[in-house]
C-alpha cells in the first residue's frame, strides 16, 4: 500500500495556492529516497503575484513603528516555540536530520535570533544630528529598503529562513522567500505560523527551482536580492541583480581551515573537531573540514581523528545515538562520492569514504590524509562528512595553507599560546576566527565571509543594517 504524496502550496498574500500553471516538483525524503510530497514549480505569474502582494503591503509595514514591528516578531518567536514539535518533525522529513539534534541545536537558536531582531528593530543607529555647516542642521534617517527577494538553502531550511526574514521584517521590509526545491516543507509551515501574525502580503513564500529564483532576482520590484547558497548561484544572482543595480546580500561557500598546533590536548581537540566537521553531515559552510596540523603531532592526530570518525554514527532521525543524518539529495551524494573517487594516488582514506546502506543518501564519516595544497579536495567545497588533513612545519606555512583557497568564511586556531592565537586571528583571512572551538554562533555577532564566500553579514546589528538604507537630511536653521 502506497501513500499519496501530500501537496505543498505557495503562500502568497495571506493564502496558500498552487502554481498558476499547475506545475509541480517531487519532494524526496533523503532518508529513504522516496517521494513524500509535491511542491509548486512557480513561474512568472506566481513571481508577479508574490511581488505585487509584497509591494502593496510595504507602505503600511514600513510605517509601523519599531515597537509595533517588535511586538509582531516576538509573537512569531513565541509561536515558533509553541509549535516546535511540528517544525522538528517537518524539518526531519525535509532533511533526514536527527530529531533530538534538531530539537536542541536548531529550535532554540531560531527563537533566540527572532527575538534578537525584534530588539534590533528598536535600535536604529546613525550619527547624531548636528550643525556640520553653519546655519544648517544635518541628521540621518535609517529606512527599510522595500521588497526583499530571498533565496534560502537546503542545509538548514528553517534556520536560514529565520536568518533571512527576521532582520528584513524587523527593519520594515516585506519579503518574498524561496526555499530550496528539495526542502520546502518546513518553510511553508513557518509561513502558516507567520501568516497568522503579520499583515497580509508582508511575508510570502514561493516554491520552485533555479529558474524561479532567477525570475525573482530579475523582477523589477525587489530592492534587494539575498541568497545563501553556492558560489555559482551567488555569482548568477549578482550578475542578474546588476542589470537594475539591486542591492545584493551573498552568503556562499566555505572551506574552513582548522589550524592545530603542537601544544594542544590532542584527545580534546579531536573530539571537538570531529563534531564540528561531521555535524549536519558536514553540510555547513563553516564545517571543520580542512585540518592543518603541526608535523610533530600529525600521525598521532590522524590516528585519533580516524578513530573518532569510525565511532561517529549516521542513521535514522529517531535514533538518539546518531550525530547526523543523510546527505540532502542524490546529486549531493554523487558530489561527495566523486571527490573520494577522484583522490590522487598520494592521498589515503583513513576512515569512511563510502556510502552507508542502500536506502537514502547516507555517507560515512570520512578522514583523508596525505594531501597537498593544490589537490581538488583541499581547494573545493565537498559539503559532506569529509575531513581532510595536511601537515605544516611552522606558523608561516600554516597561514599560507589556511589562506590558500578561494573561500574565506570561517576558520579556527587550536593552541594554548595566547600570543600565537592573537597573531593567527589577525593573519587568517576569514570572516570568523574561532580559538580552541569551532562552529558556535550567537545572534549578537556577525556571520559572513570574504573572497568567494560572498559579502554582507547575517545575524547581529550588522546583519540588521544590511536591510536598511541611509538617508541624509539637511535643513536650514533660518527656515
Amino acid at each position: 500500500m502506497t501513500t499519496e504524496p501530500r501537496r505543498l502550496r505557495n503562500y502568497i498574500n495571506g493564502e496558500f495556492r498552487d502554481a498558476a500553471d499547475g506545475r509541480t516538483i517531487d519532494v524526496v525524503d533523503p532518508a529513504t529516497g522516496q517521494v513524500y510530497a509535491t511542491s509548486p514549480l512557480s513561474g512568472q505569474a506566481d513571481v508577479d503575484a508574490a511581488m505585487e502582494a509584497a509591494a502593496a503591503a510595504f507602505p503600511a509595514w514600513r510605517d509601523a513603528t519599531p515597537a509595533e514591528r517588535q511586538k509582531v516578531l516576538l509573537r512569531i518567536a513565541d509561536a515558533v516555540e509553541e509549535r516546535a514539535e511540528e517544525l522538528i518533525a517537518t524539518e526531519s522529513e525535509n532533511t533526514g536530520k536527527p530529531l533530538e539534534m534538531t530539537r536542541t541545536e536548531e529550535i532554540p537558536p531560531m527563537v533566540d535570533q527572532i527575538r534578537f531582531f525584534a530588539g534590533a528593530a528598536r535600535m536604529l543607529e546613525g550619527r547624531s544630528a548636528g550643525e556640520y555647516m553653519e546655519g544648517l542642521t544635518s541628521f540621518v534617517r535609517r529606512e527599510p529598503l522595500g521588497v526583499c527577494a530571498q533565496v534560502a538553502p537546503w542545509n538548514y531550511p528553517m534556520m536560514m529562513a529565520v536568518w533571512k526574514f527576521a532582520p528584513a521584517l524587523a527593519a520594515g521590509n516585506t519579503v518574498v522567500l524561496k526555499p530550496s526545491d528539495t526542502t520546502p516543507a518546513s518553510t511553508l509551515l513557518l509561513a502558516e505560523i507567520i501568516g497568522a501574525i503579520v499583515p497580509q502580503g508582508v511575508f510570502n513564500v514561493l516554491c520552485g527551482d533555479r529558474d524561479t529564483g532567477r525570475l525573482m532576482v530579475e523582477h523589477p520590484t525587489p530592492a534587494m536580492a539575498s541568497i545563501t547558497g553556492s558560489v555559482r548561484a551567488g555569482a548568477q544572482v549578482a550578475a542578474s541583480a546588476a542589470k537594475d543595480v539591486k542591492r545584493v546580500h551573498l552568503e556562499l561557500g566555505g572551506k574552513a581551515p582548522v589550524v592545530v598546533f603542537e601544544d594542544v590536548d590532542i584527545a580534546k581537540a579531536v573530539e571537538d573537531i570531529a563534531v564540528a566537521g561531521y555535524f549536519n553531515a558536514g553540510q555547513d559552510c563553516t564545517a571543520a573540514c580542512r585540518v592543518l596540523v603541526h608535523e610533530s603531532i600529525h600521525d598521532e592526530f590522524v590516528t585519533a581523528l580516524a578513530k573518532a570518525a569510525a565511532d561517529t554514527k549516521t542513521g535514522a532521525a529517531d535514533d538518539e545515538d546518531v550525530l547526523y543524518g543523510p546527505l540532502n539529495n542524490a546529486n549531493q551524494l554523487a558530489h561527495v562520492s566523486g571527490f573520494i573517487e577522484r583522490l590522487p594516488a598520494h592521498a589515503k582514506v583513513q576512515a569512511g569514504g563510502h556510502r552507508v546502506g542502500d536506502q537514502g543518501y547516507f555517507y560515512a564519516a570520512t578522514v583523508v590524509s596525505g594531501l597537498r595544497q593544490d589537490d581538488e579536495i583541499v581547494q573545493q567545497e565537498v559539503f559532506g562528512p569529509v575531513i581532510t588533513v595536511q601537515s605544516f612545519t611552522d606558523e608561516e606555512q600554516a597561514v599560507e595553507y589556511a589562506n590558500g583557497v578561494d573561500f574565506a568564511l570561517a576558520s579556527s586556531v587550536w593552541t594554548k599560546d595566547h600570543g600565537r592565537a592573537m597573531r593567527m586571528s589577525k593573519a587568517l583571512d576569514f570572516g570568523c576566527v574561532w580559538i580552541n572551538t569551532h562552529i558556535p554562533l550567537v545572534a549578537e555577532m556577525p556571520h559572513g565571509g570574504f573572497k568567494q564566500s560572498g559579502y554582507g553579514k547575517d545575524l547581529s546589528g550588522y546583519g540588521f543594517d544590511d536591510y536598511t538604507r541611509i538617508k541624509h537630511v539637511m535643513t536650514s536653521l533660518d527656515s
